[in-house]
């Protein structure tokens, strides 16, 4: 493991939650796709941690189901907020001290506020990013929220077929 690795999975430990580590083989690109490809996962079942930002709350975090996307506009109008975007590939980096595909919700750079999609809830384990690109931990996602501060929302939407 490397450093990067245990200090999100010490992290986790630390919260002392019920967790299972799950590593595959990280292909820049790959996705929710690839890790529930290489891992027998339900992609459902696999997190996004997302980066956005907007002018009234600056950057803030996304949980989505991995087979799913964020609905900004419905997002925005749930929190009463002008608009929302997704932050660019550097730019997420800063925000959260993570590079893309291995963006950690319990060990950010700086303090964001979390909106977990609700139905994520509805799960019996749900598999996130722990540390590092190729690293899911799997957990009851109501052990998630008592460890890490989330805020409900309802903004998943369907992936578009291309094709």
């Amino acid at each position: 493991m490397t450093d990067v690795e245990s200090l999100g999975i010490e992290k986790i430990r630390a919260l002392k939650v019920e967790f299972t580590v799950h590593k595959f083989e990280y292909i820049e690109g790959g996705g929710t796709p690839r890790s529930s490809s290489m891992l027998g996962l339900d992609e459902h079942a696999i997190i996004k941690t997302l980066i956005f930002e907007n002018k009234e709350i600056g950057p803030h975090v996304v949980l989505m189901h991995g087979d799913m996307n964020v609905d900004t506009k419905s997002l925005a109008t749930e929190l009463g907020m002008s608009k929302i975007w997704s932050c660019a590939p550097e730019i997420a980096t800063q925000f959260s001290g993570w590079p893309v595909g291995a963006t950690n919700p319990f060990a950010l750079k700086i303090d964001m506020r979390i909106f977990l999609e609700e139905s994520i809830l509805a799960l019996p384990k749900m598999y996130i990013n722990g540390g590092g690109r190729g690293l899911l931990v799997g957990l009851a996602p109501r052990d998630f929220i008592r460890v890490v501060q989330t805020e409900l929302v309802h903004c998943a939407k369907e992936k578009r077929v291309l094709g």
